[in-house]
């Protein structure tokens, strides 16, 4: 049992990478390959400080292009350096010996170069087209970081130390810390969740542009938000200091981009760091709406299946089918217009911007209406379950021995009923985080059903495939945790890698 066991999530583990793996490539090449990339520079401010001048202009796009993929790109500069051995005398400027001696260069080199001049300047510059399925490549190859001693490698810190040792230090608790390592804090304790933290094995989304230019789009998507919380903090060597500095954040920065003030403090050249924030992640705030939203759609939806299946065919069975006809029927977006009407009523804020993260108030409203809009069609399947049950030999058997339909519907067939409602709790919450689009937008929630659509209309290329990625990665491993949860309700069940079960 323990090898079927075993064997049966190695085989959905594989699936589910290879599923993983085709969604997320036929995103990435339906974006980079359909959308214009001009449309990139939509939202990008310094984009429009240069539109007006023709060189800078053209220079600024080859940079972005080259920065997000989709050519490889060599300024005047860099062709001069590459022409080096072949043609000593070019200088890039417009004349026939140049853009012979360019073009002779590009011919010979790999890769097919085309070479071409700026619009006013006319200097010359070569740039590459890379095939869509080349960058494919480097996006799962750079997809999964490990951290090492040999991480960082600085020609200009030739003695950095490389080691990894474990410490108890005094500026919070036993840890794992590395030299020569991207992070200093490889395993590090602290007293928030999930208590153990690891900064090992990352994942390399790629940078979010143009919004949020400049950070990695995991960043992004799992650094805290608001304002930033200034509170005392112990460093490594005992000394005390109030700041908003994550001291397990530190990652490596090169001695020439140090400041005196962060080497004063840390004392080796991990002193990058990130901030403490009042406010949890978009992560952290989509799925708090979306746990607790399933929870509560599940409280409602329970309770009224199994009274609809106990009268089935009866007139308060078909009264209830109309009514949850009529809200499936309904629109979602006047649901949350309506509830939020309704809730603003009693008080609740109809903005999660009004109190902010801090406030329990701010997360109610959403939180109801995820669940409100679940409620309906999962009480239409467990309805149409139970019902099913009740035709079943064991039921049969049980109203012969004399058991009321109260004791049927809740000792026989809800419980049996939960087998079936378990499997699909991991993925109704995927599903809340990932559908939370018009509740996030509309409330102004910065969680990261908002940002979906936000990095789409600012043609954040890199964010709608990082975001899609990581949908993607929680869906299917959630249909995992289904299947063993279903096990754990009842042990009966056999999984294994024909089929499931």
């Amino acid at each position: 049992m323990v090898y079927n066991m075993k064997k049966y999530v190695l085989f959905r583990l594989l699936r589910a990478t290879i599923s993983i793996v085709v969604v997320t490539t036929i995103i990435y090449a339906l974006i980079f390959s359909l959308i214009p990339r001009r449309n990139i520079f939509t939202s990008d401010e310094q984009y429009a400080r240069v539109a007006g001048k023709a060189d800078p202009r053209r220079e600024y796009e080859n940079v972005t292009y080259e920065r997000q993929g989709y050519i490889d790109y060599l300024s005047q500069k860099e062709l001069i350096a590459k022409l080096k051995a072949t043609a000593p005398n070019f200088d890039g400027t417009d004349t026939k010996e140049n853009l012979a001696a360019a073009k002779a260069w590009a011919k010979s080199a790999k890769g097919d170069w085309k070479i071409e001049q700026m619009p006013t300047s006319k200097t010359i510059y070569a740039t590459k087209e890379i095939p869509i399925w080349q960058r494919v490549g480097k996006f799962y190859a750079n997809l999964i970081q490990i951290d090492h001693p040999w991480k960082i490698q600085d020609k200009s810190n030739p003695d950095l130390k490389r080691y990894l040792k474990f410490t108890a230090d005094k500026s919070g608790g036993p840890a794992l810390i590395g030299s020569g390592t991207k992070y200093k804090y490889l395993i590090y304790f602290d007293g928030h969740f999930p208590f153990i933290h690891q900064n090992i094995i990352t994942l390399n989304l790629g940078q979010s542009y143009p919004t949020f230019s400049g950070r990695a789009v995991t960043e992004v998507l799992t650094s805290g938000q608001g304002e930033t919380v200034t509170r005392e903090i112990t460093l490594p060597d005992g000394k005390t200091m109030k700041t908003s500095m994550d001291i397990h954040s530190a990652t490596y920065q090169s001695p020439k981009n140090q400041s005196s003030r962060m080497k004063r403090i840390f004392k080796d050249d991990y002193t990058n760091v990130k901030n403490v924030y009042t406010d949890p992640s978009m992560i952290g705030n989509s799925l708090r709406i979306g746990v607790v939203g399933v929870i509560l759609a599940y409280l409602i939806a329970i309770p009224i299946a199994i009274l609809l299946s106990r009268y089935a065919g009866k007139l308060i069975d078909r009264l209830g089918l109309i009514f949850i006809t009529a809200l499936i029927a309904l629109p979602s977006l006047a649901v949350i217009y309506t509830d939020r009407f309704v809730g603003s009523l009693f008080g609740l804020p109809d903005s999660f911007t009004t109190f902010g993260a801090s406030e329990v108030k701010s997360y109610i409203l959403p939180t109801i209406i995820l669940a409100l809009l679940n409620v309906p069609t999962l009480t239409m399947w467990i309805r149409r379950y139970m019902i099913d049950q009740q035709s079943s030999d064991y039921i049969k058997f049980a109203r012969a021995k004399g058991l009321s339909e109260k004791e049927i519907s809740q000792k026989h067939i809800l419980k049996n009923a939960m087998i079936p409602i378990s499997n699909g709790i991991p993925s109704a919450i995927i599903a809340m985080v990932a559908g939370a689009t018009m509740t996030e937008s509309i409330f102004l929630m910065p969680g990261m059903g908002k940002m979906l659509p936000d990095a789409i209309k600012a043609h954040n290329n890199p964010m709608v495939i990082g975001i899609t990625f990581i949908l993607t990665s929680l869906a299917v491993i959630a249909v995992l945790l289904g299947d063993l949860l279903m096990q754990v309700i009842d042990p009966r069940i056999q999984l294994s890698s024909k089929g499931g079960k």
